[in-house]
């Protein structure tokens, strides 16, 4: 039986992407093994967000080729959809292909053998369908993502994705439904609604649905007893869309709204399309509405140009609103974005200096966010028994806990009480 392995760099709908790709090579005979195995077949799902998953891309790529100098790398994704010819220079490199067309991926290698150089990267921006390639089951058995959406529009002044996705295209409704349906039998219990740029879902439709219609739908589904988002563009929620979503019991109380800058000038560079105190209306929308709701984000330091007082705005913002959780990313040069070319790129030390600042301002916002729940029942499900023998699950609002217990309670639901806050974490006692 031949081999497979794959390799993964970036997001959650990269993972979806890998899983569905490694499920078409199942069907055709190959058995999947680790990354770090001998295998007939590498293939590399890449990143291009930053030059360092560029890097990383590059480095594993020459690295398989000492495992079995006979096998065929394949190199896919967003790495490849931008930047084709320099993936296929690289020494060893059989196969390139981009974000489209993944599902001839197993035809495309058996074709070839561990001589040939073959690009199948096409122009993404005239790609107008969304591309089906679902999976039928996942890793582990609670949580499944589910890609519904592809492409982005917004054209982020630091993001080189839309060039890597191209337009937005909408996954057709009922093929949604189809695999969730298919999940929920095998046993999995929640879902997490996944896609470059979830909130843009429907746009590209005529039929009206949009991703207020998925929630809903999904929601209907027997078996399944969580919905989550992935990263949600913050303007999505506006006073009727909260309204529709706080009746939705399935759909968990916490979201990730990206924020990128508390500060307008920053913003207004970057190209997002809301303000800070925009952010700020969305969030006290969510807080008065939905009970328990937990907001995390994600936040740029070092954004070309970004003074002194800028960045000052933006922990002053955070100190503010309080978010449950920020990741915090220094930002990186991608050739090909307009804010490569920018002004004023920040010193590397003073990035570092402002990262450390934002961490230390989120351990600290978690911590007196979780603090508030010592001494109440949470419901839990949990995913994995660590290391150190204690079970990790997260609640409705994504608040991570440990617990010690003599019976194996993975895959369940279990009622919890918060004893104690760490971190990033919480230690509880299963009731």
């Amino acid at each position: 039986m031949k081999k497979v392995a794959f390799y993964t760099l970036g997001c959650k709908v990269n993972q979806y992407e890998t899983e569905a790709m490694l499920e078409m090579f199942e069907k055709k005979g190959y058995e999947g093994v680790d990354s770090e195995e001998y295998a007939d077949v590498y293939v590399i799902n890449t990143c291009t967000v930053t030059h360092m998953s560029d890097r990383k891309s590059r480095q594993y790529i020459r690295r398989v080729k000492n495992k079995n100098p006979n096998a065929i790398i394949a190199v896919v994704g967003c790495y490849s959809q931008v930047s084709p010819e320099e993936i296929l220079e690289i020494d060893d490199v059989n196969l390139v292909m981009g974000t489209n067309d993944r599902r001839t991926i197993v035809e495309k290698v058996e074709s070839i053998d561990c001589n040939t150089k073959l690009s199948t990267v096409d122009d993404i921006m005239k790609v107008k369908e969304f591309e089906e390639i679902e999976i039928s089951q996942t890793n582990g058995k609670t949580r499944a993502f589910i890609k519904v959406q592809d492409g982005c529009d917004r054209f982020c002044t630091y993001c080189i994705i839309p060039y890597a996705r191209g337009r937005i295209r909408s996954r057709d409704l009922n093929s949604i439904i189809d695999e969730v349906s298919n999940l929920a039998n095998m046993g999995y219990k929640e879902v997490v609604l996944t896609g470059i740029h979830v909130a843009s879902y429907g746009k590209d439709l005529k039929d009206g649905s949009s991703l207020l219609t998925i929630i809903k739908a999904v929601a209907q589904i027997d078996g399944i007893e969580r919905i989550r988002l992935s990263s949600v563009e913050p303007v999505l929620f506006t006073e009727e869309f909260v309204d529709e979503i706080k009746k939705i019991d399935k759909l968990v109380p916490h979201y990730h709204l990206s924020l990128q800058s508390g500060c307008d000038a920053t913003l207004k560079r970057m190209n997002r399309r809301y303000t800070a105190e925009e952010y700020k209306e969305i969030v006290d929308i969510l807080r008065k509405n939905i009970e328990n709701v937990a907001i995390t984000t994600d936040v740029i330091v070092g954004f070309p140009g970004e003074t002194n007082e800028e960045f000052s705005e933006t922990l002053e913002f955070l100190k503010e609103i309080k978010l449950m959780h920020t990741h915090v990313f220094k930002y990186s040069p991608r050739k090909g974005t307009p804010a490569a070319s920018m002004e004023n790129q920040v010193d590397p030390q003073m990035k570092n200096l402002r990262s450390s600042t934002l961490l230390a301002l989120s351990t600290k916002n978690f911590k007196e966010f979780a603090k508030d729940y010592i001494g109440k029942t949470m419901r839990v499900l949990f995913e994995e028994k660590n290391n150190e023998g204690y079970y990790e699950g997260l609640t409705d609002n994504y608040m991570r806990i440990k617990v010690k217990s003599d019976t194996d309670i993975r895959d369940k639901f279990v009622d919890t009480v918060i004893k104690e806050v760490k971190d990033d974490f919480c230690i509880g006692e299963v009731v």
